[in-house]
């Protein structure tokens, strides 16, 4: 277990890397737990040095549920605004429509329901209820 902290755009995130197998990681970013993928050139394991507070670096964090459109390219679900994962409406293999609900975040003690940008069928889910998300 690597433990790292991290200054991006002046607020600070404690990340913690929990396991690397093959290309993904399981990490945790103050205190919310996340499966993340490690893009292909990027040391398949933690490095042993850990970075300096303050470093600048971007944060090891898929934002919200991915839908795939019918190109292979895929589409990201982005939220528009930090909040908590109250609710994840969909499950990987799902076909979806545009403007389906695939999350709900509650921002600012209100519900915002997050929808699908395209149809498509989701191909992987980076989130779970009760996880905390940036913009």
């Amino acid at each position: 277990m690597a433990e790292y902290k991290f200054k991006i755009g002046g607020k600070d995130y404690a990340v913690t890397i929990d396991s690397v197998e093959g290309g993904k990681a399981s990490v945790t970013v103050n205190g919310a737990a996340y499966e993340v993928e490690i893009e292909k050139g990027a040391p398949a394991a933690a490095p042993s040095v850990p970075a300096a507070a303050g470093t600048t670096a971007p944060a090891p964090v898929q934002d919200a549920p991915k839908a795939a459109a019918p190109s292979s390219a895929g589409t990201k679900v982005v939220t528009p605004m930090p909040g908590v994962i109250i609710e994840v409406s969909v499950r990987e293999g799902q076909a979806v429509k545009a403007g389906e609900k695939v999350a709900v975040l509650e921002a600012m003690k209100m519900e915002n329901e997050i929808s699908a940008p395209t149809d498509g069928t989701v191909t992987a889910i980076h989130v779970q209820n009760g996880a905390s998300v940036p913009c």
